[in-house]
């Protein structure tokens, strides 16, 4: 059994068609989707991008103890298990915080090829800075933006210069020329759709075909009151067609995979880390960050519930209701390769869902960023309801915290910290919040989550905050 994990950074589950969207086109992934088990009921874990990362390859709940840090030489990633069983592994990958300043994610991989010019990535230094098409007050980090992403991406020419497909086609080339080993991992990452939501403009033009004012391509997280409604309204067409260039490219290496005869042998997995707001509950981002300053925000289904396609071997194409997460990943791959699962993993296999035998795998879902920093607020999942809770304040607004970008803020900004509790089943985008009504279930599912923490040793002083 050979291996393939594809993650697309930021990619909103609502805004694929196999997942009910619309008005986005996506017939590569669609189609994909028709052949394969499609998760319902996938969540993301350790939040966001770096942690979703250490989830996928340690099969533990990372958030538990560390937030967006370098991976530690001490963990058992999943290359470095599958050696055990023979395999030959190879990460494909323009996603540049897991690699960049010494993060060191391509551990234990045979090999790997960083395809550069992705968002913060030191590449490129000439030409000089191209200009923002928007006002760079509405723009997040714009030097740094200017400084890196514009000054690498002035080099592309044609659609096959952007990142996602040098990446898939860098990962095809490696398909080509070993599919014949006897055990394969490929593991490919991709960071589009992420912003800055820079597509081909004719991808643009399929969804605001008229549009003539700024371009907010980088827009700040905050509150949505700096954007006019129609400079709202294309921000989501440029995302819409980072949605569909991901789409065709994606593409491009599924059809190699089916093309190589893989699909009779290969289990290809494709997913992302979270999702993005849109200004869905007011907000545009995934938190809320301003001068060296940030606050979390809730995670709300938007964020939290993520896509996940599985192509296995032999399996009849259904929607698969099981509840699961990115530190399941790795244990299951694991035991399909008929590979002890290390003691460190905190993931369970969900091998019996894809070989049919079961369509039920955890009974709740916790996606949360790191427990102990300053304040933050983690989402349970379990059944019909969604509950939010926040932890306790340190009292420590100089801890600095790396997370979604990987540049250091503190806990300044205020947010509405109020729990809350919503019934997803009735009210899938979370307008009516029943915390206070149903306080006994909003306990109870703070009480599961504090269980699970425990469960995975989680240090009693962070516990204690929750």
């Amino acid at each position: 059994m050979n291996f393939i994990i594809v993650i697309s950074d930021t990619l909103r589950r609502d805004h694929l068609g196999c997942y009910g969207n619309e008005w986005i086109s996506t017939p590569h992934i669609d189609d994909f989707a028709a052949k394969s088990l499609l998760f319902l009921n996938a969540y993301s874990a350790s939040f966001p991008t770096v942690p979703h990362r250490r989830d996928v390859l340690t099969g533990r709940y990372t958030a538990s103890y560390t937030g967006w840090a370098p991976l530690s030489a001490e963990e058992v990633v999943l290359p470095q298990a599958l050696r055990d069983g023979d395999y030959v592994s190879m990460m494909v990958c323009d996603t540049p915080h897991i690699l960049e300043n010494g993060y060191y994610y391509d551990r234990g991989f045979d090999g790997f090829e960083w395809i550069r010019g992705q968002e913060s990535d030191r590449w490129k230094t000439w030409p000089p800075a191209p200009e923002h098409a928007c006002d760079p007050r509405k723009i997040r980090n714009p030097a740094m933006l200017q400084a890196r992403h514009r000054r690498n991406a002035a080099w592309w020419r044609h659609e096959a210069d952007c990142c996602v497909a040098r990446t898939m086609g860098t990962a095809c080339d490696w398909l080509e020329d070993n599919h014949r080993w006897d055990g394969f991992l490929l593991y490919v990452d991709t960071f589009d759709p992420h912003e800055p939501w820079d597509p081909p403009p004719w991808y643009v033009e399929m969804y605001d075909p008229d549009y003539d004012g700024e371009v907010v391509d980088y827009p700040l997280y905050s509150y949505t009151d700096f954007l006019t409604d129609a400079e709202l309204k294309h921000a989501r067409a440029l995302y819409a067609g980072e949605v569909t260039l991901v789409d065709r490219w994606v593409g491009r290496l599924l059809e190699k995979i089916e093309d190589l005869g893989l699909l009779e042998d290969t289990v290809v997995m494709l997913t992302t880390d979270h999702g993005f707001l849109h200004g869905e509950h007011g907000i545009i981002g995934k938190s809320l960050i301003g001068e060296g300053n940030m606050a979390y925000v809730p995670l709300y289904e938007e964020i939290s519930h993520i896509p996940l396609i599985v192509s296995y071997p032999g399996a009849e194409p259904e929607a698969k209701a099981a509840l699961v997460q990115p530190m399941d990943f790795m244990p299951t791959i694991l035991d399909l390769a008929g590979v002890e699962v290390p003691a460190t993993v905190h993931g369970e296999s969900f091998a019996a869902v894809l070989r049919g035998g079961a369509d039920e795998h955890r009974d709740f879902s916790v996606s949360s960023p790191h427990l102990d920093a300053e304040t933050c607020a983690a989402s349970v999942r379990c059944g019909q309801w969604s509950g939010t809770f926040w932890s306790r304040p340190k009292g420590e607004e100089s801890t600095a915290d790396k997370a979604v970008d990987g540049f250091a803020k503190t806990a300044g900004l205020e947010v509405d910290r109020q729990n809350m509790l919503f019934d997803v089943e009735k009210d899938p985008r979370q307008q009516n919040n029943l915390a206070d009504r149903h306080p006994d279930v909003l306990a109870d599912l703070r009480e599961k989550a504090v269980a699970f923490w425990r469960s995975v040793g989680t240090a009693p002083e962070i516990l204690e905050r929750w």
